[in-house]
Formats: C-alpha cells, structure tokens, sequence
C-alpha cells in the first residue's frame, strides 16, 4: 500500500512506502500437524514426546518428527456456558476464537517460571489432545517425556511439574534440560560461550566439552516481553491521542518486523532524525480505518462561503481600525492635556506645581515626563497603521455654528447641541491631525527608502552587513520576550515566584508590604487600595510580570513588522539569504525535529483520516533493542551483556586455555537476538572490552527461536540404552523410590541442589 506525498525539505517527490501490522492471533494459527504418525508406535516407549516448554510459545511433537506439530502460546482458559450448562476449555491460539474466552485465559508462566500449575495441566491435556494420543494401554501417557526448562530452575517449580507427568499422567519416564544449551548441541557446539535472549530474559551460560557450567551462569532480567512494553510505552507517549487502541501483539509484531541492533549507538542516534537519513530509515506504519466519505461542495457553495468569509475579514478590518482611530485620538487627548500640564511648570512655584501634580495622580515631575514619553511613543506606533478611511478627506469639513455663540443667548436645548459640536469638533482636529502626521509619516518613509536604496547602490556589502546586523538585533529582542513569557511556565523561575509573591501578599491578612505599627489593628492599618497606584499590582499579576499590556504587545507587533520588512529586502537583495534563513521559516513546526520524530520527513495533512492512522517509527527501531546492551536505558539496575561476558571471560573462567577455547565460539540464540545486526554488534563490543590479542568468533543459531525444540528432539533421538538421555531419564519406579525432588544430571541439564 503507497500514496504519493511530496515533501516540504528540499526532497524530491516520492512514493513513500507504508507498512502494514500483523493480524490479530486466532485459531487458525495453530500449527497442528498429526496425520503422518505411524500407529506401530502406539504405546510404545521407543518414541519420546519433546516439548520446549518457553513462556513465549509452547511447541510439542514427537521426537521422529522434523518440526513440532503443535506451536502455540501458553494460554488457557475455561469457559462456561450457562445457557446449555456445559463447561469448556480452550488453550493456545483458542483462547482467541471470541471475547469471553479472551476474557478468561490465565498465562503458565511468572517470567520464565512455571507458577500455575493448574493453567499447566489444562495445556498439556490440550497438546496431548492436539497430538492425537489416546493414553497407553493401562490409562498413562505411553510415550517418555522431554521437557525443557529454564536456567537454574527453583526446585519447587520443578518438582510440582514432576508430580504432575508422573501423578496426573502416568509417564513411564521424565528428563529436564535446558533450552539453551538443547540449542547449542543441535548448531554442533562442544565449548563456547551461549548468550540465550528469550521472552522474559537473557542468560549467558559457559560451556566446556560439552557440558554447561550453571555456576558461572548469569542472568539479566530483560527479554522480548519487556522489549514490548517499552516500545508500547514509547509510542502511546509519542502519539498520545492515536485514533486506534494500541494491543500488545500489534508492539510485538512491529519490533519484530522493523526494529534492528545499532552498530554504534550513540553514533547513529545522533543523526537519526536529519532529514537525508529519516528519508531513508523512517518507517510509516499503516493502522486499518473506517474511511468516513466527506459531501464536495459544489464550486458556486463554495465561492458563497468564500465571498462571506472575505466580507467578514472586511468588516473585522474596518472595525479594527476604528477600535485603533478611536484609541489614537483619546492618547492624542492625553498628550496634549499632560504637555499643557508640564508647561505649567515654568509659571508656577515648585509648591504648586507639585500640588498640581498630586491632585492628578503623579508622584513628581519624573513621571509625568515618563508618561508623556510613553503616550508619543504609542502615538507614533500608532499612526504608522492605518488611522481611518481616506474617503472622508473628499468629504466637505462638516460645520459647527454654536462654538462662538456665548452661553448666555443659548437655552438649555442650544447649550446641550453646543457641548456635542466641541466634541465633534475635537475629533474632527484629531483626524486631521492624524492624517497629517500618516501624510508625514509617509513622506518620511519615502525618503527613509530612497536614502536606503542610494545606501545600497553606494555599497552593497555594507548595507547587506547592516540590514543582518539590525535583523539578529530584532531576533534577540523577540527571543528575550519569548525567554520570560515561557519562564512563567516554570514554576521555579524567578518571574514565576515574584508573581506567587505578590498573589500571597495579596491575600495575606498582614502584608508584607505594608508594615504595622505597634499595637496597630489590622483593620485600620490596611491602607491598600488608598492610593490609585496600589492597583496597578492586578494588572502585573495578570500580565505575569513581563509587560504583557497592550502597549507592549503593540511594541512587539511594530518589531515583527520591521522585522518582516528588512528580511524582504535581504530576499531581495542578499544571494546568500534564502527562505530557509527567515524567521518563519526557522520557526516552522514542519521542519522541526520534533515534527520529523513524529510525522516523518514529509507534510502532514490533519485532514487525511489515513495520515491520522499512520505511526512513524524511526529511533524507537534501534532503541529498544538498544537495552539489552544498555539496561539503565529503561530503568534496569544491571549490567549488559557485554559486561556480563566479559566478567565471565576475564575472571570467572581462570584458564586461559578454556578462555581462549570459549572465545572461539559465542553462541546467540533464542527470539531476541533474531535482531538484525545483534552478533555484529556483539563481536564489535566483545573485541573492545577484552585483551588484545584475543580471537573471538561470534555465530547465530540457525533458528533461534525452534533450534532449543530440535536440538531436544535430535538428543533423545539417538538410539542405545547408553545414550546420554537415557542414562538422565527418571522413571516412574525411580519417582515412587526417590521422590519428586530426584533428577539426574546431565551436561545439558540444571545441576541438583
């Protein structure tokens, strides 16, 4: 399945390749194949049943047999249904046939340890039903039994699991052995070193002529089950609100599917999400997805909807510069009124002026300079928009007859029509004035580009360098913004603690601001509000702090147009400046490193349902395998594989002949080293943690996962009472004298304790 996309970072249009997940488990996944067994073998004991009994999937068959005929996870449930009164029982991929049944089933295994013996019991009656076995001629199973078990086995697992072959199945006889090393044995390994990752952990077990040593064994408690999870939590992480609920056998089968073993970590993670190595690594997941098919409008509903959008944004534009004419005209009214007050200054005394001042509200002559500097600095931002529409300059001045007319010759009707034409005549003036001062403002713009065209032309480095130098001017200023507006969001930021200050000060019966006199009441000490100033802290509590008023959001507005301008001019006449070097550019979410880690280096269309279903997994590919090397990546206080082999290596194995003999052959196998790149990489780390000189030699099992079934099978299989398997069989008799605790050792089995 492809669409063709095309891509917003220089890349060429491309047909990007979607991948598929697997389908969900059913029946009809069970491998059950039994029509070839030959009946001349019935109750007889020459042919043993093996089964590799691993906490990921059970495989049973017949030792003759090349390939087990039945695989499946080990999983029971029992089911009753009430309707007919008839109780059911399914195990393996059975459990999958309907909801209940999911409902109901129960796992074998704690880790890789047998734990509950009743799910045991059920999931052997369903292999030995799967098999075809009908019981032997007195009622028991007929047919001796290989079982593979984990390392170091507790032996209360073990001895539950006896008692069951021999107590509840009547076996003639029983042999535990170790999956890892069956694997060994059947890829032709004598001595090495065998590094087993299966479901739930990873074993590195020495083995010297034939024999493995369990005491030099270590475990780590990391596997493909764990592998699952991390990457269940890495993706519902990176898409929180994924349309599609997440199952584990879906994480399962994209690990297994795409993700590999990284040659040098650190390395390629680096780079992993640049865009040249994203195009050719990144993997689009393709969830299933009720398509739900959207009515076209025809083209004239279409040309209605935009024919009213445009009228909205027309009348939104008149409003504004209404709401923005109305504002500059009363900042004009404050102006000129605080200038006339600062005038005063000169013909009064220092006593009055200052009275002057504190009747309105000024502390000193230095606020009110501070307040006429900040009204001409917001006129003047003011008049470079637009201040009205420039139709009523056609327009005939209106009149106003009752200014000059003494109060005394109006009556009360005459009067009320006066005050309204000073008004009106006062808004008139500030129009006017304002189009005087655009007109000016025009004017000096136009001579401001000619002097900066004539610059250009004169020098074009110079000006290029001072147009650069004015833009990473204008960049630091809107980044210093930015820097406290998002420092509000820490909690710990200074910004932040001076706001929570002033709230706690607020609603302290005894602020710290204001301190008591002895003996004071608070009632009457708390003076807030007193003066007009006081309420200016709500506004800065609002605000956050960093001037987030309107006279600063109009600066910032005034410095994003400038900055706009001058990238237009450096488009234009800078060869080295492009599109990419733009501040809206650089602050595209699209061509972010976080839109490449979750949608790829490609456009993402929110209105595409498939786009909406897709998953893009990219590092998680070489992350979680990663762990295993790695296991504080996700929490897992040990140490990895590579340390683990070269402690055992380097000081557990004294010889340096058995040392040297181990080197030659480091064995992998199990599902979790089926990993692309696992051995290559392990070769690579061995060599730079051991001795020079040392020669190492790493291989892969021919199958990981089956090999421990057909290493087990091609064991017992060998003919003659003085084979090894023969020789480490408990019989029933041996049982009933010895007890459930009784086995033999063998070199590819646990030791008793």
């Amino acid at each position: 399945m492809a669409s063709a996309v095309s891509s917003p970072h220089a890349l060429a249009p491309k047909t990007e390749k979607l991948y598929g997940i697997r389908d969900a488990p059913t029946p009809a996944l069970t491998l059950n194949v039994n029509t070839d067994f030959d009946l001349s073998f019935k109750y007889k004991n020459e042919i043993p049943i093996v089964i590799d009994n691993g906490s990921w999937r059970t495989r049973c068959g017949f030792a003759s047999d090349p390939t087990p005929r039945l695989v499946c996870p080990p999983l029971v449930a029992r089911y009753l249904d009430r309707k007919i009164g008839r109780k059911y029982i399914f195990g393996g991929y059975d459990t999958y046939v309907d909801a209940t049944a999911r409902g109901q089933a129960k796992g074998v295994f704690d880790g890789n340890i047998v734990s509950n013996f009743d799910a045991l019991e059920m999931l052997l009656d369903y292999s030995f039903i799967k098999l075809g076995l009908e019981g032997g001629p007195h009622g028991g199973l007929g047919h001796p039994l290989v079982l593979t078990e984990a390392v170091c086995n507790p032996n209360y697992s073990r001895r539950m699991v006896t008692e069951l072959v021999f107590e509840g199945y009547d076996a003639p006889s029983l042999v535990y052995g170790i999956d890892a090393l069956f694997s060994y044995a059947y890829n032709g390994g004598h001595t090495g070193l065998v590094m087993s990752s299966g479901n739930t952990s990873t074993h590195l077990i020495p083995m010297i002529d034939g024999k493995g040593i369990t005491s030099m064994t270590t475990r780590l408690n990391w596997g493909g089950s764990q592998g699952t999870e991390i990457m269940l939590k890495l993706l519902q992480l990176k898409y929180p609100g994924f349309p599609s609920k997440l199952q584990s056998w879906q994480i399962e089968g994209l690990m297994m599917d795409h993700c590999y073993v990284s040659g040098d970590y650190k390395d390629e993670i680096s780079t992993y999400l640049d865009m040249e190595v994203l195009e050719q690594k990144d993997r689009v997941i393709q969830f299933p997805f009720t398509e739900t098919v959207k009515i076209e409008k025809s083209q004239e509903e279409l040309d209605k909807i935009a024919e009213k959008r445009k009228e909205s944004g027309r009348r939104l534009q008149e409003q504004a510069a209404k709401a923005r004419l109305e504002k500059l005209i009363k900042k004009e009214q404050e102006l000129e009124y605080y200038r006339d007050l600062q005038s005063k200054a000169e013909g009064l005394a220092k006593r009055e002026f200052k009275r002057l001042l504190e009747s309105n509200d000024l502390d000193n002559e230095s606020q009110l300079e501070k307040i006429i500097k900040e009204l001409d600095g917001a006129i003047k931002r003011g008049r470079k928009q637009d201040v009205g529409d420039d139709k009523e300059t056609a327009e005939e001045p209106p009149s106003f007859p009752l200014i000059d007319v003494p109060d005394e010759e109006l009556d009360d009707e005459g009067k009320k029509q006066k005050r309204q034409q000073r008004l009106m005549k006062s808004n008139h003036d500030a129009r006017q004035r304002a189009r005087a001062e655009k007109e000016a403002e025009k004017q000096r713009i136009a001579d401001e580009e000619r002097k900066d065209q004539e610059a250009r032309e004169h020098n074009l480095d110079d000006w290029v360098s001072e147009k650069r130098a004015a833009r990473d001017n204008l960049m630091a200023k809107l980044k210093e913004r930015q820097r406290l507006r998002l420092e509000l969001t820490d909690r710990k930021s200074v910004a932040s603690r001076m706001r929570m200050e002033t709230i706690a000060n607020l609603a302290s019966d005894a602020p710290t601001g204001k301190k008591r006199r002895r003996g004071g009441n608070a009632d009457t000490d708390d003076t807030f509000g007193a003066n007009d100033d006081d309420w200016a802290v709500y506004r800065s509590v609002g605000a956050g702090g960093t001037g987030g008023n309107e006279d600063g959001q109009e600066e910032e507005e005034e410095m994003n147009r400038e900055l706009k301008s001058i990238e237009a001019l450096l488009l234009a006449h800078d060869p080295n400046f492009g599109e990419d070097h733009t501040r809206e550019a650089q602050s595209d979410w699209s061509k972010s490193r976080i839109h490449a880690f979750l949608r790829g280096c490609r456009p993402f269309d929110v209105e595409n349902q498939a786009e909406q279903n897709q998953m893009h997994i990219n590092v998680e590919r070489i992350r979680v395998p990663e762990v295993v090397f790695e296991p504080s990546m996700a929490g897992v206080d040990q140490a990895g594989i590579i340390e683990i082999a070269s402690d055992i290596l380097t000081h557990r194995i004294s010889n340096p002949i058995d040392q040297q003999r181990v080197l030659k052959d480091v064995f992998l196998t199990g599902g979790n080293t089926a990993f692309k790149g696992f051995d290559e990489r392990l070769r690579k780390e061995m060599i730079s943690v051991l001795p020079t000189g040392l020669t190492i030699n790493v291989r892969k099992a021919k199958d990981p996962c089956l090999d421990a079934w057909h290493g087990a099978s091609q064991w017992c299989s060998k003919p003659g009472k003085d084979s090894d398997w023969r020789r480490a069989i408990v019989t029933k008799e041996e049982y009933l004298e010895k007890g459930s605790d009784y086995i033999k050792e063998h070199r590819l089995g646990n030791a008793f304790a």
